[in-house]
């Protein structure tokens, strides 16, 4: 079985690894609303810990992040592609302490070459911008992202303890080796407790390397809390509104890998990491 511990170690070493500015692309195979969720309360703990956080919603068919906050009208990086508005108008900043793009809007990521390689250019000036750049990513039905900054990027897979969410998150990933090649891609179960956190890992680690010749690295985890749903009920991150629920110790210790102070330590030691409570 794989060694949950050190892949989560090894895991956070490799995104952690790369030049600034840093891009994570993150997919699920969890309902809309637990990957709104886990996108809205890693931000706001990233915001928190000090970090320059933009989100961007890639969503062409799900609900992201920027229709969850209420800030999905109005302008997109695609008008700023079409030269209709500048890159400033294109960022709300949401009370949870971080920005928020949209992509595009729904049909109109629907583009012609011209576009689609200026929507790549409205997209890299955004990231070189950003300090941490986190992308509310779909893979679509084409086998694609929508620019292709997106697929060189981290790329991480929301996963749920379900058989059917585990059973769609092997799914994506082979979908994933299948057209960008042999690469690792991490794994962020949430929803779970750290024990069925590892049995998950362990379980796709293993299929993933033996069928698929693919290396998955853990993110680690974060536990059902009723305090997720009541906070947004209030509109509010978990970490701000209840600081001592178990998903915000998770959320905050999840964003301290992320965060820009770790990364020295993290490179040297590869210590063990835990993000469940």
């Amino acid at each position: 079985m794989a060694n949950f511990d050190f892949d989560q170690a090894e895991g956070l070493r490799r995104m952690l690894a790369g030049a600034k500015p840093r891009i994570v692309t993150f997919l699920s195979a969890t309902p809309q609303d637990d990957k709104g969720a886990m996108l809205v309360n890693l931000g706001a703990s990233l915001a928190r810990a000090g970090n320059d956080v933009v989100i961007v919603d890639a969503c062409r068919e799900q609900y992201g992040v920027a229709k969850r906050l209420g800030v999905e009208h109005g302008v997109s990086l695609l008008d700023v592609a079409r030269q209709e508005c500048a890159l400033n108008q294109v960022i709300h900043q949401v009370p949870q302490g971080f920005g928020v793009a949209s992509m595009a809007r729904g049909h109109a990521l629907r583009r012609a070459p011209d576009e689609a390689r200026r929507l790549a250019g409205a997209f890299e000036v955004l990231v070189k911008q950003s300090g941490i750049v986190i992308v509310d990513g779909e893979f679509g039905p084409d086998d694609s992202f929508p620019v292709p900054l997106m697929g060189s990027s981290e790329i991480v897979v929301q996963v749920s303890a379900s058989a059917e969410s585990i059973t769609a998150a092997y799914t994506l990933v082979k979908r994933l080796s299948q057209q960008l090649g042999r690469r690792p891609f991490g794994i962020l179960v949430t929803g779970a407790s750290e024990p069925e956190a590892k049995v998950v890992y362990d379980n796709m680690s293993c299929a993933a390397s033996r069928y698929l010749a693919v290396n998955l690295t853990s993110m680690g985890s974060v536990p059902a809390d009723e305090y997720l749903q009541r906070a947004a009920r209030l509109g509010r991150a978990v970490v701000d509104a209840f600081p001592l629920a178990g998903a915000s110790v998770a959320f905050r210790r999840l964003a301290g890998r992320f965060a820009l102070s770790g990364m020295p330590q993290l490179g040297r030691t590869g210590g063990s990491t835990h993000f469940g409570a």
